[in-house]
């Protein structure tokens, strides 16, 4: 008997697989570019949630303020 070749439909599941092997590698590479080119690294920039942020108590917003407490 002959060995029986493998089906189309067989091949193209191969293909259609390795396509998307290349594709989820070719992502990777590029969100692992964008991230390095991205990240400077340096301790000296201020993330901008935190700009302007002071420690410490921190005052009432005008709505929680006495009328005995506001500063005209």
């Amino acid at each position: 008997m002959a060995k029986a070749r493998p089906t189309v439909q067989k091949r193209m599941k191969e293909l259609a697989k390795m396509e998307k092997r290349q594709a989820k590698a070719a992502k990777r590479a590029a969100r692992k570019e964008d991230k390095d080119s991205s990240d400077s690294g340096g301790f000296g920039d201020v993330d901008p949630d935190l700009a302007g942020m002071v420690a410490g108590p921190q005052p009432k917003p005008e709505w929680a303020q006495d009328e005995e407490d506001v500063e005209v």
